[in-house]
């Protein structure tokens, strides 16, 4: 398997990486960067195109092409030579430009929301990582094509609904869900330090739990190295400094892990996430998440409000997170929070498991060919 990846990085090399250590297939990755993503998109069909000539050259062969978002799929089969433009094709959407936030509707940049369409139809099969990002994205796509100002081409969104399906990524599990120390509840941010996400939320649910006079520690995590982060958390380091046990971007996977171990509580603000994979991983190592009844969440946390599931779930506000903070902080208190019933969140990400997803993938792939 050739598997091109034009931002090599993040999710998108977590996913590759994870997969491919367990995958049944042979592969070949060539990649790029994670960085300068506008750059990557116009570059990358050119940049491939010449390494997979070169490799062809040498007698390098495949059997089909794995790709992400990030790559113009259609420009690099124009460029490709015969023996790789003509194989298979997975295009897998992490993302996608149509409906990625931007702060202005005039940020956006339609030559790569029309690169993303033509990427999905060029390919023989289209991943996306949730239903609801799918749905999210054909609707949304259907949405432009019909502000177009003639060939709407409505046809070619039909025929990429046809070929997309749903594969979500994976996590590799511990045996089972640590045991917490006693002590306050240890609240955990895992995100992206941006505006999607909702941080100004965050800590004010922060605040309203505070004005209650219960303790809580404080890790806030997911912010890049070297990159400048908005000013909100400039100042809940400052407003909070009492309460935080880990503050910033983590160097090792380790250290991250052993963060996991020892959070309570994992929480999402977010107004968009297409899947929530630091949230899923945060649930596996036994924290309970607490989540917007929005986006993917309920698609990935689901599991009936018979076995509790329901009680992942608030309704989005500063005051109903900062309810249920309290909430648990009280039954923390009396050594209650999962109220006999700690492998919830644990149960609903083993779904998910490596060792479950990465057979069903190769499998896909197999049968494609």
């Amino acid at each position: 398997m050739l598997a091109l990846e034009a931002y090599y990085g993040g999710s998108h090399k977590a996913f590759l990486d994870g997969w491919i250590a367990r995958s049944r297939h042979d592969w070949t990755v060539l990649s790029l960067p994670d960085s300068k993503w506008k750059w990557r998109m116009r570059h990358g069909s050119v940049t491939f195109a010449e390494q997979v000539s070169a490799a062809v050259a040498r007698g390098e062969q495949w059997d089909a092409i794995f790709t992400s978002d990030m790559l113009s799929l259609a420009d690099f089969r124009g460029l490709a030579p015969p023996a790789v433009r003509n194989l298979p094709a997975v295009a897998y959407f992490h993302e996608n430009q149509l409906t990625y936030p931007v702060r202005e509707a005039n940020e956006r940049d339609f030559h790569f929301v029309f690169s993303n369409l033509t990427t999905a139809l060029s390919a023989e099969a289209v991943w996306f990582n949730s239903a609801f990002h799918r749905d999210e994205f054909l609707t949304a796509a259907t949405e432009f094509v019909r502000r177009m100002p003639d060939f709407k081409i409505l046809t070619a969104i039909d025929t990429i609904r046809a070929k997309s399906v749903v594969y979500p990524p994976s996590i590799e599990m511990p045996d089972a869900p640590p045991e917490r120390s006693a002590g306050p509840l240890h609240i955990l941010w895992a995100a992206r330090w941006e505006r999607d996400k909702c941080p100004e939320r965050f800590f004010k649910a922060l605040d309203l739990l505070a004005e209650e006079g219960l303790d809580f520690h404080l890790s806030v995590v997911g912010g890049e190295a070297g990159r400048q982060p908005l000013p909100i958390f400039e100042w809940a380091r400052q407003h909070f400094a009492d309460h935080i046990r880990q503050w910033g971007f983590l160097e090792s996977r380790a250290a991250y892990a052993q963060l996991l171990t020892q959070a309570d509580v994992v929480v999402s603000t977010a107004d968009h996430e297409f899947f929530g994979i630091s949230i899923l991983e945060a649930a596996a190592h036994g924290a309970f998440p607490l989540l917007p009844r929005r986006l993917a969440y309920p698609e990935v946390f689901s599991g009936g409000d018979e076995a509790g599931y329901d009680s992942f779930f608030y309704d989005g506000s500063e005051a109903s997170l900062a309810q249920r903070l309290a909430a648990l902080a009280r039954r923390k208190q009396k050594g209650g929070l999962w109220q006999g019933r700690p492998h919830r969140a644990y149960d609903t990400a083993r779904r998910f498991a490596s060792a479950t997803q990465v057979p069903l993938r190769d499998a896909a792939l197999s049968d494609l060919l």
